[in-house]
């Protein structure tokens, strides 16, 4: 199936209804579905060709969307790119892509004109104004006639070529075909038919996968969507206030930055019914005050999921949010507020050790998952993750218990070895972030000649608050095992993270490199 169907379905049972909204712009499925076409003529005015890249650089809009169902209306890969990426980065990611056009938004002009030269076989194309030479979109777009065709895609061929940074010096590019995502989509959603499913406030950048997946959920069933360009927490609360926004997914760090926002309590968020979260482990201490300081009727989900399986794969539901009942009841239910949740339907999940046996419940290894929506792959590279008998290899590290509750436990790349014994860093960054003094924390292995690797720890304290390493080490030592305490603590004043809120390691490790050779 084309994923443009997920517009075109529903538009033609309720043409009329407001579906997206990006600032004063406040479309229909009908309008929407006019922009589309005249996109799509203009790509193949373009000299586009169906099974070509055509990429994006750019914030969220109206437009980003609309581009992406003209690309797959025109049989095109959509290849969205991460506005925060370094120049060698996307040279790489367009080149390696071979992509034939490049749209981008007037803030990345200078960007792209640093890069241009080293572009292969690349036509730019302006979003906005340009810069005088680019031609426009919307001039393009202004002689374009509506395309009435619609590409006859296999379900295999590539719709959304998305690059992930990975553990590697360099992205990879994951291949996501229109078969993942008409099963992601159609599995979890039903489709539009006029009944009124509220609004969806997305914040999440479009080249996420999270972005991506909620342009296509929330059209398909008519749930309308209201675009931001990006997060910022006043304007969140401002929208979810104004357009009455019934559901929104949000990331752990956009979640304490709402709750930190001087209007919060002033807020009317009584529209708000479901407020998922996702894309980084999410700090206990701030979902239970989210769960206190939100409206006791907004429902909790904790989604967990990743770039090559099409976005979700486990859920902690709103029943496993509410903290009530007896004193038992409660303690399994904040036991239950720390994991990821059980999986989704169309979702099998296991845990193996470094032997690839499968593990009992309470043991930690490896996640390994078993759906019918994983990637068709890795452009270019060869896929190491994939297993026997359709499973896959996920890199994280975890465990489930008898219930069936599925709990994260860091990425396997992450773990630290000391002496021969495993330590996950999640472990020790959940004690110290339960430090009253402790806003964040991040623990890596750094080198020792006596040990191999030892713990080494970067807090962030909350404002006002004091601590030392001494008094931050002796409270590690009643909660952790002796040889999982920092031997080492550093006080800085943020942690280095990507648009999602996850914690970029890679770039500890190269300041304690940095460090470390300073000292030399």
């Amino acid at each position: 199936m084309n994923t443009v169907n997920f517009v075109s379905i529903p538009g033609s049972i309720v043409p009329d209804q407001e579906i997206l909204v990006f600032g004063n712009e406040r479309l229909t499925y009908a309008a929407l579905n006019d922009l589309i076409a005249r996109l799509s003529t203009a790509f193949k005015q373009l000299g586009l060709q169906q099974r070509d890249v055509i990429a994006i650089l750019d914030t969220n809009s109206h437009l980003y969307v609309a581009s992406y169902y003209a690309a797959a209306k025109a049989g095109l890969t959509f290849l969205p790119l991460n506005y925060r990426a370094k120049d060698p980065e996307l040279e790489y990611m367009i080149n390696t892509a071979k992509a034939k056009v490049l749209l981008t938004g007037d803030r990345y002009v200078e960007l792209i004109n640093r890069i241009a030269g080293k572009l292969r076989a690349t036509r730019l194309v302006a979003i906005g104004q340009g810069d005088g030479w680019m031609p426009r979109l919307s001039e393009l777009l202004a002689k374009a006639e509506p395309d009435e065709t619609e590409a006859e895609v296999e379900d295999e061929d590539v719709s959304v070529l998305m690059y992930t940074s990975g553990t590697t010096s360099l992205p990879k590019g994951v291949m996501l075909s229109f078969r993942d995502f008409t099963a992601y989509v159609t599995a979890n959603v039903e489709m539009a038919d006029g009944t009124d499913r509220g609004a969806f406030l997305v914040c999440a950048p479009f080249y996420h996968i999270a972005g991506t997946t909620a342009m296509m959920t929330n059209l398909w069933t008519g749930r309308k969507m209201i675009v931001m360009p990006q997060f910022e927490p006043k304007s969140w609360l401002e929208l979810v206030q104004k357009e009455a926004v019934t559901h929104a997914f949000i990331v752990p760090t956009m979640m304490k930055q709402v709750l930190d926002d001087q209007t919060f309590s002033k807020a009317d968020l009584s529209s708000l019914t479901n407020l998922a979260y996702g894309g980084a482990p999410m700090p206990i201490a701030v979902i239970r005050r989210a769960i206190e300081a939100f409206p006791k009727r907004v429902g909790f989900v904790n989604a967990y999921g990743q770039t090559e399986t099409t976005s979700s794969l486990t859920v902690l539901g709103p029943d496993d949010h509410r903290i009530q009942g007896s004193p038992t009841e409660i303690e399994l239910k904040l036991k239950r507020l720390n994991s990821i949740g059980k999986p989704l339907p169309d979702v099998e999940i296991r845990v193996r050790d470094e032997g690839s046996n499968f593990l009992p419940p309470g043991e930690v290894g490896e996640i390994i998952i078993r759906t019918p929506r994983i990637m068709k792959g890795y452009a270019g590279r060869e896929d190491d993750a994939a297993l026997a008998d359709g499973w896959r290899a996920t890199g994280d590290l975890g465990w489930i218990d008898e219930d069936g509750y599925v709990f994260f436990a860091g990425r396997k790349d992450d773990m630290i070895i000391r002496g021969g014994e495993n330590i996950a860093p999640a472990e020790i960054e959940t004690v110290l972030m339960s430090h009253p003094a402790v806003d964040e924390a991040a623990v890596i292995g750094v080198p020792s000649v006596e040990w191999g690797q030892t713990v080494k720890a970067f807090v962030v304290l909350r404002p006002g608050q004091d601590a030392n390493a001494q008094g931050l080490q002796e409270f590690c030592r009643t909660r952790l095992a002796s040889f999982k305490r920092p031997e080492e603590i550093a006080f800085i004043e943020s942690l280095p993270k990507n648009p999602l809120g996850k914690i970029l390691r890679k770039e500890l490790h190269a300041q304690e490199q940095q460090r470390a050779q300073a000292q030399r």
